[in-house]
């Protein structure tokens, strides 16, 4: 599945910046993952500012995944706004990332062919093959380059 319209948003290692594209296929895609989001903040009078990003996890095969972050009174909490991370499988999307808060750096490290994800800067995200763990709730894996 590829994603046009994402170069102002790709990350390939480094931090994943968040932005506004709208009118965007990126946008479009993001829109109808967080639809029952956006339904019930607009149920409050809200009108959330969504913020996409993308960035490549892995090389071989080449898989990009998909940043997502609503902001609004009713969905950031005092720890921020969260982000969720998506790829794509087929023709559909499949969470691997649910809410996290603060910034992400797709990083050098890898584990079973994937990226790991470093969010506000201390604590690290390792794929286990079919999403991405928090090492914090676990002893850290030995990373594979």
């Amino acid at each position: 599945m590829g994603l046009p319209g994402v170069s102002a948003a790709w990350a390939e290692g480094g931090p994943v910046i968040l932005a506004q594209h709208p009118g965007t296929e990126l946008d479009r895609q993001a829109r109808l993952l967080v639809s029952p989001d956006l339904h019930d903040a607009a149920m409050q009078n809200e009108r959330p500012v969504l913020l996409t990003g993308s960035g490549r996890l892995s090389d071989d095969p080449p898989r990009t995944a998909l940043f997502v972050q609503l902001q609004s009174a009713s969905l950031c909490g005092s720890a921020g706004c969260s982000t969720s991370v998506y790829l794509p499988d087929g023709r559909k999307w499949i969470q691997v990332l649910d809410s996290v808060s603060g910034p992400i750096t797709i990083t050098p490290e890898m584990h079973e062919g994937m990226h790991d994800l470093l969010v506000d800067g201390t604590d690290r995200w390792v794929w286990n093959g079919s999403t991405y763990a928090d090492t914090q709730a676990t002893a850290e894996p030995t990373p594979t380059r």
